[in-house]
């Protein structure tokens, strides 16, 4: 068998319907050699993308398999879940295409998660509906027609079933806790988000799914979908980045290194390195920006789309006129030059 972009040996949850909720992978594998494949064919595996269902027996004889084929961490992660009581799940993708299940949509979240792939590097088109909207509870994850009984239940046993959220998406920190990462509020970074080693995000941070942080960096405001923020960079209180998913069309809005988003300061373009939004100011591609020289005067008035990805650009609004202004390091007639090459 040829070798497999991903393999994830999980545990999860299912409604009274047999219906996956929710996967659990504790440690998914990004490009499994063809033993991983010829060892999974023994727990019914025969190819392509699938997630199969398997129970208690075939995961601990899936557990000898690999154990025997060396490869000793899924061993060892098969050899604990063979002892579950919940559902187990093989899920196995041959290739890197959209997820077509809730556990392939889940194992791919994981390897964002678990920094195996970074955001943009594995297929999730169709993942919202592949997601079913769950109450996350104390109890886990509860299908929301199922809730009523539920809740019902737990109080005649003079208990309270705690519901946190109700959303398509789980928080991350219930499934992986990346090293070297502080998060104040879990609940504001979902499953599906990459922290780099160094990233703090602060209570009112947030981090939406295939979106993230190369790290190290401060997060106090949020980074929407798609978004990656490039090591050494911060966003300041209730700063924002404009996701492709919310107005954004399919600009990827990205932001370089060691650069600064002010408080309340926003960004629909993406940013090269060493930039600086003032706080407060929002900039959209159709911005009309007034470009500086040295001298700070005007060269030429641009719109913010040309100085997409531009390096070491201060982004400014004129207090007297409420002009938006940017300044750069480098001498601004060069950098009309630049941005003209191509006309």
């Amino acid at each position: 068998m040829s070798n497999l972009y991903s393999v994830g040996l999980g545990v999860g949850t299912q409604n009274q319907n047999g219906e996956w909720l929710e996967v659990f992978y504790p440690a998914p594998l990004l490009n499994a050699d063809a033993a991983m494949g010829d060892a999974l064919a023994a727990a019914g595996y025969q190819g392509g993308n699938a997630a199969l269902e398997i129970d208690t027996q075939v995961m601990a004889d899936l557990a000898a398999t690999l154990k025997n084929t060396g490869q000793e961490e899924q061993a060892n992660i098969a050899e604990q879940l063979s002892n579950s009581e919940r559902p187990l799940v093989l899920t196995v993708l041959a290739e890197d295409n959209a997820p077509a299940s809730t556990p392939e949509a889940y194992l791919k979240l994981h390897l964002i998660s678990h920094r195996l792939v970074k955001p943009h590097g594995t297929d999730l088109s169709g993942i919202f509906g592949l997601l079913p909207n769950v109450a996350w509870t104390n109890e886990g994850a509860i299908d929301l027609a199922e809730l009523p009984e539920r809740q019902l239940q737990a109080r005649l046993k003079g208990q309270l079933l705690e519901v946190s959220c109700v959303d398509k998406f789980p928080k991350m920190s219930n499934y992986v806790v990346p090293a070297g990462v502080r998060i104040a509020h879990t609940a504001r970074v979902r499953l599906g988000a990459y922290l780099g080693e160094g990233t703090t995000i602060m209570h009112e941070g947030f981090v939406n799914f295939n979106a993230g942080t190369e790290g190290p960096g401060m997060i106090e405001g949020r980074v929407s979908a798609g978004v990656m923020i490039g090591a050494g960079s911060d966003l300041g209180g209730s700063a924002s980045t404009m996701g492709t998913l919310s107005g954004g069309g399919n600009i990827i809005i990205s932001v370089g290194k060691e650069c600064l988003l002010g408080a309340n300061a926003g960004i629909g373009i993406p940013l090269g390195d060493r930039c600086t939004v003032e706080a407060g100011l929002y900039i959209t591609a159709g911005t009309k920006v007034q470009l500086l020289d040295d001298q700070g005067q005007k060269v030429e008035d641009v719109k913010a789309r040309d100085l997409a990805g531009k390096s070491d650009l201060l982004f400014r609004r004129n207090s007297s006129t409420g002009a938006v202004e940017c300044r750069t390091n480098k001498n601004a007639i060069a950098l009309n030059e630049e941005l003209h090459a191509n006309n």
